[in-house]
């Protein structure tokens, strides 16, 4: 099991990044760096790239509808030039509430524009002439444009794909045609009730030249004695995706908490939020969500908790450490190994 965390939206990027070539000695495999409608996350990820030598670096995730499949192509291309083959692009189809209220275009076949994205990036590192006709036509017909390929060398012809992706028909998806899955919010002790029959189905129609999913998943983490103080630094984390990332009958998150069984619980702190009561939000998200979505307590239950998501089959654990990020990573490590 590889260990990485996520450099989420708030702060400043800089403080942070200049922390991480500690993570990296300490233990850290992989960094993610958000977006949703903070900074944009190409601009850091290249900064970190200059700050590391060995960690890959991560998009998670670029919101599909936020830049043409060519663009995409180019960005980790670009980012595995200037990492030296260390980049992750971590796409996803966010939600309609970014995609349409920021970025003001139409959330529409998400899963189609997903697989489409994910050919055509493959074909532009292979340096093929590229010719699309489907979702995305390339080049437009009836138009000055011509076939094209990407005028630099990339350093590798297939950088790595992870999908982030929670309902049924995407998860099948990527579990057919991606390198790597991103869900949130995840239970291991639930995840095969969830999303083991579409991952069944995604694997069994895999191509053979693609090595086996790697799968990210984990959660807050904090190893200390004082359990409620530390969740309760995860509750407001929780309540934004299942109260405020998107609208009624169109938050992923919520759907998922509620197929764990917190199907009111779910209704009531998306009421809140919406509302703009976020603490009440916060503190409606029920102890035991938090404590099966997190590595939050004495670090024999931290060990426990890792070893639920290695049986789960996670190969990749995320963290975002609470506290002081350097010892708790250096101490996760210790652990995974």
């Amino acid at each position: 099991m590889r260990l990485a965390t996520t450099l989420m939206y708030a702060g400043d990027p800089r403080t942070t990044a200049d922390e991480v070539a500690g993570w990296e000695r300490a233990g850290l495999d992989i960094l993610w760096v958000a977006e949703a409608y903070g900074f944009d996350a190409p601009t850091i990820m290249g900064y970190l790239a200059a700050k590391t030598e060995r960690v890959q670096i991560g998009s998670a995730i670029l919101p599909i509808y936020s830049r043409t499949p060519a663009l995409l192509a180019q960005t980790a291309a670009g980012l595995d030039a200037m990492s030296g083959g260390r980049a992750i692009l971590g796409l996803g189809a966010s939600g309609p509430q970014v995609v349409e209220g920021w970025h003001g275009v139409p959330y529409d076949k998400p899963i189609g524009r997903t697989r489409e994205i994910i050919e055509i990036c493959r074909a532009i590192w292979r340096r093929e002439v590229i010719e699309h006709d489907g979702l995305y036509r390339m080049p437009l017909p009836d138009g000055l444009g011509k076939p094209l390929k990407i005028l630099t060398r990339p350093v590798r012809d297939r950088i790595p794909v992870y999908v982030a992706s929670l309902g049924a028909a995407n998860v099948r998806m990527t579990a057919e045609i991606a390198d790597g899955w991103l869900p949130f919010l995840y239970i291991p002790e639930r995840a095969a009730d969830v999303w083991g029959k579409p991952l069944a189905e995604g694997a069994a129609k895999r191509p053979t030249d693609l090595a086996p999913l790697e799968v990210v998943a984990g959660g807050p983490l904090a190893i200390g004695d004082d359990v409620t103080g530390l969740r309760d630094l995860a509750r407001p984390i929780v309540a934004l995706y299942v109260g405020g990332m998107g609208a009624k009958g169109r938050n992923f998150y919520h759907d998922v908490v509620s197929r764990y069984g917190f199907e009111a619980a779910a209704d009531r702190i998306q009421e809140l939020y919406l509302s703009g009561h976020k603490q009440e939000a916060a503190a409606a998200v029920p102890d035991e969500l938090l404590e099966l979505t997190s590595l939050i307590g004495p670090e024999s239950y931290v060990r426990d908790r890792i070893a639920a998501y290695k049986e789960a089959g996670v190969t990749v654990l995320n963290v975002i450490p609470f506290g002081d990020p350097l010892r708790q990573i250096a101490r996760v490590k210790e652990l995974i190994s």
